[in-house]
């Protein structure tokens, strides 16, 4: 079942203070752990300039289908998924 936006965020934010709360005397190599941890917070920033991209493309009048495709999913669950978010303003 897919997991809205701000789930995948939270969860990202999440894992983010995990590794930073984490005991550093456990591992040897804190090189693997580092890297899971930039993938976590790149994919966390990933999915908001997704959703600020679609909020943008929406305000410019690009239908939900064309965004669907784009993120290759139906216009439906591209709707769904990012209908909430609005783009950055300033």
């Amino acid at each position: 079942m897919p997991r809205s936006l701000q789930e995948i965020l939270d969860h990202a934010d999440e894992l983010a203070r995990r590794f930073e709360d984490h005991d550093r005397a456990d591992v040897r190599d804190a090189a693997p752990l580092r890297a899971i941890r930039d993938a976590v917070t790149g994919r966390a920033a990933n999915e908001r300039r997704v959703a600020e991209t679609v909020a943008t493309a929406r305000e410019a009048g690009v239908s939900w289908s064309a965004i669907g495709a784009m993120l290759g999913t139906s216009g439906e669950a591209a709707r769904k998924r990012y209908s909430g978010h609005h783009a950055k303003t300033g």
